[in-house]
């Protein structure tokens, strides 16, 4: 299903919108050297609660998956990539972590994933693949509006993503999200520009280009959830859910900016 909203869906998705980036930049402000994964898990139920929205996650159950997935946040770390669950782990400094996030509140959902390092240490190799992830978002999201194609924002993503260096899985991508989470279409990673569903003001669309550092292929957890690089290589994930507009694309998961 690709579904179109009006503008009052659309303005209940920019409240969504916000109320997921601020989660994550607290998540992102209290993740340090010596939290607990589990602590994250919690920390985001009751950020969910709070606010009165439900999690998109908690009970979600796709074939992809093995069964609800019963947390409210996915938590990756270094090799893992994609659909992290929650476990007994305890962050170390120069860790990778990826957060990956989808609310509802009003009928509307709204996904979003930020990669960062822990501690103090900084690999270099880390900073890249963070740094390759966020340049492609945002060319995807410069390639989105009325007039082009999905193929023209995965064209974009996967641009940036291949001249970083880097190889790209087309096995997970975006996808449009609304009343529901995932939702048509798919956005790949990688694409040929001037193909695919035309975009349409009203559309949403979550974005979220991920990358391994030295292969494509991935790798399932004995949890069945957990998508790790196949060679133990570290990741990054990073995720925004935009809106098309009459002239252009509105990111509706974009932090706010605090007062310097």
């Amino acid at each position: 299903m690709i579904e179109i909203l009006n503008p009052a869906e659309v303005a209940r998705a920019r409240e969504t919108g916000a109320l997921v980036a601020g989660i994550l930049q607290t998540l992102k402000s209290r993740c340090g050297v010596g939290t607990n994964l589990l602590d994250i898990d919690r920390w985001t139920k009751i950020m969910i609660a709070e606010a009165g929205a439900s999690s998109c996650y908690v009970d979600y159950a796709p074939s992809f998956g093995r069964g609800p997935f019963g947390h409210y946040i996915c938590t990756a770390v270094n090799d893992a990539v994609l659909h992290g669950m929650p476990h007994d782990y305890t962050l170390a400094d120069g860790d990778l972590l990826s957060l990956d996030l989808a609310v509802s509140k009003n009928g509307i959902a709204a996904d979003c994933a930020i990669s960062f390092i822990v501690g103090g240490s900084k690999p270099p190799e880390s900073v890249a693949l963070i740094d390759a992830t966020e340049r492609a978002l945002h060319a995807g999201i410069a390639a989105a509006g009325p007039k082009a194609r999905i193929g023209d924002i995965s064209h974009a993503i996967g641009s940036v993503l291949s001249e970083a260096g880097y190889s790209i899985s087309t096995e997970f991508g975006g996808h449009g999200i609304g009343s529901t989470m995932h939702q048509d279409p798919h956005v790949s990673n990688t694409g040929r520009p001037g193909r695919g569903f035309k975009l349409r003001p009203g559309l949403l669309l979550a974005l979220e280009p991920w990358v391994m550092a030295d292969t494509s292929e991935l790798v399932t957890d004995p949890d069945g959830w957990t998508l790790r690089s196949a060679t133990g290589c570290r990741t990054a994930h990073s995720e925004h859910t935009i809106a098309i507009t009459a002239d252009g694309a509105e990111i509706l998961t974009l932090p706010k900016q605090t007062p310097s």
